[in-house]
């Protein structure tokens, strides 16, 4: 299940329940964004 936050009011959003209706419940956008997560780096030393 991938999680989504709003663009306007940084709200977190669960993909299930984007399905109905992809619309924000907080603020009413329609604008989201997939955050990514931190990568560590390996260093080769």
């Amino acid at each position: 299940m991938a999680i989504y936050k709003c663009f306007t009011c940084g709200e977190k959003i669960k993909s299930a329940d984007l399905d109905k209706r992809f619309v924000c419940p907080s603020c009413g956008s329609r604008i989201f964004y997939k955050p990514r997560t931190k990568m560590k780096t390996v260093s080769s030393d």
